[in-house]
């Protein structure tokens, strides 16, 4: 066991990363070249010379695979009385980054990484013997490198090799727990990968479809990369792909379906979850402002409360000319369809044309809050938000102002709400949100 800051030939080790049943990998300084590095360093108990023959067949096979997604070799000697493996240091592992929420898309991108490693290595008829999360390095730049070549069978001329005891378990398949790996072993140990991957869960031993977390697979996946999925599971080997490469080639055919189907989904999902904010804010603002400014109407395009007296929806920026809401007046104007009184002569809302046949009596209501600034007007009662006096039809010069408001419209200057509103409700103005 070697220590932080012990000194390895130009090595300086710095922590130990992951210890396994044969080897020990630490982090160390490479003091002549200026870089961190991983050492994978056996251990001295196992270091007898069949031991020794794996490891530098490891070193070979790795050394034969030169691929951007197969963990390249640094360098590999002994220093002193142990053998020492140089990789390139990584960030973490595939294992470490699927403790985390990973979104469909990078999952996508994992999944053309691993696919592109795995049958690189089955092109050279090597077959890897224990694909599973932690022997895929990943690096900041969010590549993925298969590495751990440790127990590889080269297939050159049998289809089945006997490798009794390899494997990790829970990524083994069926025929390689029995010691006879084939290529279509490591088709399957992908398989697994991808599936826990996509559906959150890895399967257990008796591998019956559908596996533990298949809804959660289904729900989010197209329906033909889940039958590609199950191809790549099957117990039986004979129905399977042959190997990674006809894995890659059938992926490759779903993969444009499958990239449009999460694409489809992320856009949908992006508008559920923008539609609950806007109607989490949209029901704020009904609490606060829904009664003072009678919003009990909703704006045909964006479905936003507004209310009769708004000539644009301040949600949408729609220009509401004709008004076809509800009215808790008795009549309405023929131009613009909002609600007028019988005693008035003129359309408060907007410019249109004098009422026909006004009623002679005064109606009283409570809604009155200013005055006419024309002097000769006979009422000179004004509603808030009222554009012209219904009674001469002179426009209204005063500001109207809504309680609870801090924000002024640079056009029309009535108030406005822009912590809410995209537009000015009264002039239409774009809004500058607070």
């Amino acid at each position: 066991m070697l220590k932080a800051r012990q000194k390895l030939g130009k090595y300086r080790i710095e922590r130990r990363l992951a210890e396994g049943g044969f080897a020990t990998v630490y982090q160390a300084y490479d003091t002549i070249e200026g870089i961190s590095v991983a050492l994978k360093i056996p251990h001295q108990s196992h270091m007898d010379k069949q031991a020794l023959h794996d490891f530098r067949k490891e070193v070979r096979v790795t050394a034969s695979l030169d691929h951007p997604n197969i963990l390249p070799l640094k360098n590999a000697s002994f220093i002193g009385n142990l053998f020492v493996v140089v990789y390139p240091l990584g960030a973490g592992t595939l294992e470490d980054r699927l403790q985390r929420r990973m979104s469909i898309r990078t999952s996508l991108d994992f999944t053309d990484q691993i696919l592109e490693a795995v049958a690189s290595a089955h092109e050279h008829r090597v077959i890897h013997c224990d694909i599973k999360p932690a022997n895929f390095i990943l690096f900041p730049d969010g590549r993925l490198r298969l590495t751990d070549f440790g127990i590889a069978k080269l297939a050159l001329h049998t289809r089945t090799l006997t490798a009794g005891g390899t494997g990790t378990l829970g990524y083994v398949a069926p025929e390689q727990a029995f010691g006879k790996p084939t290529l279509r072993s490591d088709v399957f140990a992908v398989g697994l990968v991808l599936y826990r991957m996509f559906a959150g869960d890895l399967p257990d031993w008796p591998y019956e479809w559908p596996f533990v977390g298949f809804d959660r697979l289904r729900q989010n996946m197209h329906p033909d990369f889940v039958t590609f999925l199950r191809r790549a599971l099957e117990v039986d080997q004979r129905k399977r792909y042959r190997d990674a490469v006809h894995m890659q080639q059938a992926y490759e055919r779903v993969k444009l379906r499958t990239v449009q189907h999460a694409a489809r989904r992320r856009r949908k999902t992006s508008r559920t979850g923008d539609q609950h904010w806007k109607e989490v804010q949209r029901r704020q603002f009904r609490r606060r402002f829904g009664t003072q400014l009678a919003t009990r109407a909703r704006c045909e395009r964006c479905n936003g409360p507004v209310a009769e007296t708004m000539s644009w929806c301040p949600w949408c920026g729609r220009h509401r000319r004709v008004y076809k809401g509800s009215t808790t007046f008795p009549g309405r104007c023929r131009r613009c369809g909002r609600g007028v009184k019988r005693d008035w002569r003129f359309c408060a809302w907007c410019y249109g044309s004098a009422i026909q046949d006004p009623g002679d009596r005064e109606y009283p209501d409570a809604r009155y809050a200013a005055r006419c600034a024309n002097t000769r007007c006979r009422r000179r009662q004004l509603m808030p938000f009222m554009r012209y006096c219904p009674w001469c039809n002179t426009k209204v010069r005063r500001r109207w102002k809504i309680e609870g408001a801090h924000d002024r419209c640079g056009r029309c200057d009535w108030d406005v709400l822009p912590e809410f509103w995209r537009n000015c409700p009264w002039c239409g103005r774009r809004l500058h949100r607070a």
